[in-house]
């Protein structure tokens, strides 16, 4: 592991960029819907929608590419293809270009997360598969902190009434290309610094060959046809979809309802609260390490499902000072559930796990799907009804942990599982 060292800090680095660039959704939807003048929060929801969609359609055909080209096309075309949509948007900055830019993001982004998580596997060792997952993990959930407050820093340093030109070479460029009425586009010109570095840091680098594990293999036709005829299968596929419902449905729309309901500034306490949101998730998973070794998942399962649906409605009717703790607490809460429910579900089966993966694993169109339902009930209510649709994802994660019965005893969950990435 120690002449890899190298590569490994690499694949971290790729991790950060990932992480630091899909999760900074949350802080912008307010900022969006201001300056593009959109009518409703559909409109905006879309945004979130073109990026999951995108993250569906590519997760296949980049396993299929990495079988014909190889590891290293993959990876420099998965940075390629968000490059191209970052600098898309900061140069032309409109909504339909917007919602290119997501969905050219979120193809690159598929693309990186098929070929880097067994990438990882073969570059830091089998036996070290768990403690460099956990790494990963942490340098995923610290990147998810650091860019809400980084858009915040953006946002202040280049307001004009505080802007002084001189003081900082890097704030000098990011206003002399950034439009003064629209400060967070910034933001993108950051993402085309950080992406072209990953490009470079591709190009010169040297991969070794990844050979995939049967539970890393898509399957075959006849295995997919097995498993779509297994009620099981539909159960779980719908608990994970719930989860990504639930994950991107509050980190996206927590900002604007603490903007409208408490008239908290989103470009500071509202990021802030995003971005605390997934530090609390990165720290629930570290502590969902330890409990799982002491409390049966499925119990864990419904426990956090309790605590996530108090800590929900705590956000939603409480008072300013209560919703600004209760929503970024919700990231702790629901740490673990992602983890458990695609452990139970792959313990649930007896074989065809590759193709099992494959099916969980598209159901991150709930990232899609989840933002999307909230906001077309948010403007036919509002935003608080809207957002109680969340507790009926909660109830059915929750309601997993009553009725999963795995084949195998539901305490020992799979390592490697507990640490695959979500985007």
């Amino acid at each position: 592991m120690k002449k890899n060292l190298g590569m490994l800090a690499l694949i971290m680095a790729f991790w950060f960029t990932i992480s630091f660039i899909t999760n900074i959704l949350g802080p912008l939807i307010p900022d969006i819907i201001h300056n593009f003048k959109l009518s409703d929060l559909a409109m905006a929801g879309f945004i979130p929608t073109s990026f999951f969609i995108a993250y569906a359609i590519m997760s296949i055909p980049a396993g299929l590419m990495i079988d014909r080209f190889g590891e290293k096309p993959v990876l420099f075309l998965g940075f390629l293809m968000p490059f191209i949509g970052t600098t898309l948007f900061a140069c032309m900055h409109t909504y339909p270009v917007l919602l290119a830019s997501s969905f050219i993001i979120g193809l690159g982004m598929a693309m990186l997360q098929t070929v880097i998580n067994p990438l990882q596997r073969v570059v830091g060792g089998e036996e070290n598969y768990a403690f460099v997952a956990e790494v990963a993990q942490f340098v995923f959930g610290i990147a998810s902190f650091l860019s809400p407050l980084v858009y915040t820093y953006l946002i202040h340093e280049l307001n004009p009434d505080i802007y002084t030109e001189g003081r900082n070479f890097f704030i000098d460029l990011l206003a002399g290309i950034t439009p003064p009425d629209l400060p967070w586009v910034s933001l993108y010109w950051v993402f085309t610094l950080l992406l072209l570095v990953m490009l470079i840091a591709v190009s010169v680098s040297r991969f070794p060959k990844i050979e995939l594990k049967e539970d890393e293999k898509s399957g075959s036709k006849d295995s997919y046809l097995a498993l779509f005829k297994q009620k099981y299968v539909w159960l779980f596929f719908l608990g994970i979809f719930c989860y990504v419902s639930t994950e991107q449905g509050t980190s996206i729309f927590m900002s604007t309802f603490l903007e409208q309901y408490h008239g908290v500034n989103p470009q500071v306490e509202g990021a802030q609260a995003v971005s605390y949101f997934w530090g609390l998730m990165t720290a629930g998973c570290l502590v969902g390490m330890v409990l799982l070794k002491l409390i049966d998942s499925k119990r864990l399962l419904q426990i956090s499902g309790g605590l996530t649906i108090v800590l929900l409605l705590t956000a939603l009717f409480g008072n300013k000072e209560a919703s600004i703790i209760a929503f970024p607490a919700i990231g702790f809460s629901i740490s673990m559930m992602y983890s458990i429910v695609f452990s139970l579900a792959l313990n649930s089966a007896s074989q065809h796990h590759g193709s099992f993966a494959g099916i969980l694993c598209s159901a991150i169109v709930g990232g899609a799907g989840g933002p999307m339902i909230i906001s077309m009930l948010a403007d036919a209510t509002s935003l608080r009804t809207g957002m109680l649709i969340i507790l009926v994802f909660v109830g059915y994660i929750t309601f997993i942990g009553f009725w999963a019965h795995p084949l195998i005893n539901n305490k020992t969950i799979c390592l490697k599982e507990l640490f695959k990435k979500k985007a």
